[in-house]
């Protein structure tokens, strides 16, 4: 979680300037492709809405000059198959700030007893704020995801037998 897409150094929260609300992926393009998030994008969110505020608005930010052409180019028969102008906007990343820390798996950490399990296994919040398991547990917070794909990938984490019974206990 963090800030982009705007011209004021360091940005906060409380002292948002120009910025957006945006999160970064990392991916292995062997695994997903850019076109794969991209679709995965589009169908998450009502691209062709306007945005109420530079803050909470909808935009891909690129990295490079071929995923910029895919983003444009999903946009576009995006617009030709809706018959409709797409307003979510799409810019180079010239910067990305990290979020404060309370900003980071902001519905994992409001579930109290995971966030302090969770936590427990990373000496930093670069740990948590990088780890899978984490992002899979905020979205499952959050009301998100596949709780039975999760426990399936539980065993994979190593998490010990009281992490499992405080995962099982959100999810259930």
């Amino acid at each position: 979680m963090g800030y982009a897409g705007g011209t004021l150094e360091d940005p906060t929260y409380h002292n948002l300037g120009d910025h957006t609300e945006v999160f970064q992926i990392d991916f292995d393009p062997e695994i997903l492709s850019y076109g794969d998030i991209m679709e995965i994008f589009w169908e998450n969110h009502n691209p062709a809405a306007r945005s109420w505020s530079r803050q909470y608005m909808a935009m891909v930010l690129y990295h490079n000059e071929a995923q910029e052409e895919v983003a444009r180019e999903s946009k576009k028969m995006l617009e030709q198959r809706l018959g409709t102008r797409i307003h979510t906007e799409i810019q180079s990343l010239d910067r990305f700030y990290l979020a404060e820390d309370y900003h980071q798996k902001y519905y994992l950490q409001n579930v109290e007893e995971l966030a302090v399990e969770i936590k427990s296994y990373y000496s930093d919040i670069e740990g948590l704020v990088n780890s899978t398991l984490a992002a899979r547990l905020n979205g499952i917070a959050g009301g998100y995801g596949d709780p039975a794909l999760l426990e399936k990938e539980l065993e994979d984490y190593g998490l010990s037998p009281r992490g499992k019974q405080i995962v099982q206990d959100v999810v259930y």
